[in-house]
């Protein structure tokens, strides 16, 4: 018998509404299972026991009575969530993974979190992100070195570190993370999750930027995509979000006879493809022409010069952000992001317009490659899990960011790309599958995603926390 830690939402919600289980049990499971876990993971920031079963009560009262809050149509009532602590939610500091940053409490509940709340779910606390997000790594000068639930030897990605080790350790069902090159697709991918970096807009953020968007982590499809029905709400704070659309989120059946499918391999730019990964994307790619998709092989459109562009533009913005700090604050960052970032600064007007043009570049190119087909599957990156104590699968300033030539391209053109896990290494990592499509068709990634998830092998054990923690 499941434990209400390994419950889905879309689960947890079933035994609410019929009163087999409780939202302050399953607060209770769950806290007590982050406990077993934290001493190993280091996933969390902020993490509120006493806040999240205030929460939880609040629920149970609302649920006796058959009136759960919801968002849109919505429901997340009483289901135990995280956010990502780069999201604000009101009265908690938002340090943005570095020492550097000066620790005022948010004055109110950015649009996601506030989102979740509308909808009733019990927010458990925050999850750890490396400094300034620049990094896939759970390594940061503020927060303690987050680790993967797979193989506590290894990282569990970044940006959105401690929301994907959350998800793949059982911290409840329900976790957002935030992506402009990868940052819930690599955790995802190397944490064995479900995630959708949406269309650009789709999910209103605070404050927005060009690539930005929050995303839904979870362990399945259904998960996500029931997020997605509370996140992706309006709120005028963001300039940069889409009109609402009255999308049926949780519709994911899906015939796949007749999709056409391009299938890429090679990224063409950054570290080559892991043989083991080219193996599981292939063999899903197979599954998806049995089933009936028209599957073709695409090259390449990405360069080391595009990619290498848009790391210099990223390198000059943080260098302009850095160069606004005093040197004592300056001083507690993580040094290998200082070195990074500092690296973009004193460029000329004209060099930082390449660089701005190569993000453009990337956009046209990816728009263009795509275009012949309804959605493109492929590696969400080139290696598994590499060593937890790495800022980068190269440890290396100068190719930190030589391993997102296959999440990078939608952030630019502003389409939407998932990541499910696909299969597993020899030794037990998790692989991504990436299935991208057509800006705005978020829902019908997911449903791409969701076929996937019925007709790929059957999937290991969830990891479990060690005996000695």
């Amino acid at each position: 018998m499941q434990q209400p830690h390994e419950l889905s939402a879309q689960e947890l919600l079933v035994a609410y509404r019929a009163k087999t289980l409780s939202p302050v049990e399953a607060t209770r499971a769950v806290l007590a299972h982050i406990e077993r876990w934290e001493p190993s993971l280091k996933a969390t920031y902020a993490l509120d026991p006493e806040g999240a079963l205030a929460a939880a009560r609040e629920s149970e009262a609302r649920w006796l009575k058959g009136e759960p809050l919801s968002a849109g149509g919505y429901t997340l009532d009483g289901v135990p969530a995280t956010i990502k602590e780069n999201i604000a939610t009101r009265g908690v500091p938002v340090p943005l993974g570095t020492a550097a940053t000066d620790l005022t409490p948010a004055s109110a509940d950015a649009p996601p979190a506030a989102r979740m709340r509308e909808a009733g779910a019990v927010v458990l606390g925050k999850t750890t992100m490396p400094d300034y997000g620049m990094l896939s790594s759970g390594l940061s000068s503020f927060h303690e070195l987050t680790r993967n639930p797979w193989d506590l030897g290894k990282n569990p990605g970044g940006s959105s570190a401690g929301a994907g080790a959350a998800a793949a350790a059982g911290y409840g069902p329900l976790h957002i993370g935030t992506d402009i090159g990868g940052s819930v697709r690599l955790p995802a991918a190397w944490c064995g999750i479900a995630t959708l970096k949406p269309s650009l807009g789709r999910i209103p953020i605070d404050p927005p930027f060009m690539g930005r968007c929050a995303g839904p982590m979870t362990r399945t499809v259904t998960d996500t995509a029931l997020m997605m029905g509370v996140l992706s709400q309006p709120d005028a704070r963001d300039h940069m979000s889409l009109p609402y659309q009255d999308i049926d989120w949780l519709n994911l059946d899906m015939d796949l006879r007749g999709v056409r499918i391009g299938l890429l391999l090679d990224a063409g730019c950054g570290l080559p493809v892991d043989p083991e990964i080219l193996d599981a994307v292939q063999a899903a790619a197979r599954l998806f022409e049995a089933a009936g998709a028209i599957v073709e092989p695409m090259k390449p459109w990405m360069t080391p010069a595009m990619l290498d562009g848009v790391d210099r533009f990223w390198r000059t913005r943080s260098a302009i952000d850095l160069a606004a700090l005093s040197e004592e604050r300056r001083g507690k960052i993580l040094p290998f992001i200082r070195a990074w970032a500092e690296s973009g600064g004193g460029q000329s007007g004209e060099a930082v317009f390449r660089s701005y043009y190569e993000t453009v570049n990337v956009r046209a190119r990816t728009v263009a490659a795509c275009a012949p087909y309804d959605y493109v599957l492929s590696p969400v990156a080139p290696v598994v899990a590499y060593n937890a104590e790495w800022p980068s699968p190269t440890n290396e300033v100068a190719t930190t960011m030589h391993h997102i030539g296959f999440t990078l391209p939608y952030n630019m053109s502003e389409q939407p790309a998932a990541s499910v896990n696909c299969g597993y290494t020899k030794a037990g990592l998790p692989i991504g599958l990436q299935i991208a499509g057509a800006r705005f068709d978020d829902l019908g990634v997911l449903r791409v995603a969701r076929a996937w998830e019925r007709m790929r092998p059957a999937q290991r054990a969830w990891p479990q926390p060690p005996k000695s923690a």
